[in-house]
């Protein structure tokens, strides 16, 4: 019962259906990564990846370019859900899918930045596929979840464990159509910094943002939603927080958050544990785990 409530709050967010068969086969794929993989195991915790999808929305709504692509060609703002939902597949494909679904996953996604042009807010022309562009959105998607996974998840990666996170999405980044990734967890940091004085926290941003901040949820997830989409923010770097006119949180609303999400999180992996990595892992060594 209260499992099946989690699942439903969390479709409720992002939408999903039933088991991930799709996963299943065929048998021995390993992917592009495979179990042994950091990314294999930072994107198998779904609420510290909620948590960094809400903090890097944040993050790519101050890029003017990146915004307007979503702002013109996408129904973010009219279906919330349905753009997180789509983001999470393809997470979920890229990560722990064959390496079938996986190239069919990038190319749907490169065949559809090919088509997304335009002229920013500052009449500035823009395209979905500039290589610039999709470097920031991979850079503040993979610091924001290792970010989120560090803060959420109670278990330490050391440093070499971080780097080699970085080192394998960044393959996914440049089949993407990124150039110049960085390999390592400073390294990140590092060229995000390097975006400062290309952000810009407009009325477009702000439209965004404060979609973000009241989630659009139903009476029953209202509470969980709302502690996600909480969490998300306070995931996000101590130099965004002037930039979008808002406090740095302090110490104690930090350690509170993170003891409350620690806490709700016992119940969701329970309800989560037979998903796409648990399905994907019988991919890769057979039906009887």
């Amino acid at each position: 019962m209260i499992d099946e409530l989690i699942r439903r709050s969390i479709r409720q967010m992002v939408g999903g259906g039933g088991p991930p068969i799709a996963f299943l086969s065929p048998a021995g794929d390993r992917g592009f990564f495979g179990p042994e993989s950091i990314a294999w195991k930072v994107h198998a915790d779904f609420v510290s990846m909620m948590i960094g999808g809400i903090s890097s929305l944040v993050l790519q709504a101050l890029h003017p370019k990146a915004l307007a692509g979503v702002w013109d060609h996408s129904t973010f703002r009219e279906d919330l859900k349905g753009r997180l939902g789509r983001t999470a597949f393809f997470i979920a494909a890229t990560t722990y899918g064959s390496n079938e679904m996986a190239n069919n996953a990038i190319h749907r996604v490169n065949q559809i930045h090919q088509k997304v042009t335009g002229f920013d807010e500052f009449n500035q022309p823009y395209r979905a596929d500039d290589p610039n562009l999709l470097a920031w959105v991979h850079l503040t998607e993979t610091f924001s979840f290792m970010s989120s996974y560090e803060s959420y998840r109670s278990e330490s990666l050391h440093a070499q464990q971080k780097n080699q996170y970085f080192a394998e999405m960044k393959m996914l980044g440049e089949r993407l159509g990124a150039i110049d990734l960085p390999n390592t967890y400073d390294g990140t940091q590092l060229a995000i910094q390097h975006y400062r004085d290309q952000l810009h926290y407009g009325e477009r941003a702000k439209s965004i943002i404060g979609l973000l901040d009241s989630f659009p949820s139903n009476l029953i997830s209202r509470p969980f939603v709302k502690m996600i989409t909480g969490a998300g923010f306070l995931n996000l770097p101590n130099w965004v927080y002037p930039i979008i006119h808002r406090p740095v949180p302090s110490r104690l609303e930090r350690l509170a958050m993170r003891s409350t999400i620690r806490l709700m999180a016992i119940p969701v992996r329970e309800a989560l544990k037979d998903g796409v990595a648990a399905h994907s892992l019988r991919r890769v060594y057979g039906s009887s785990l």
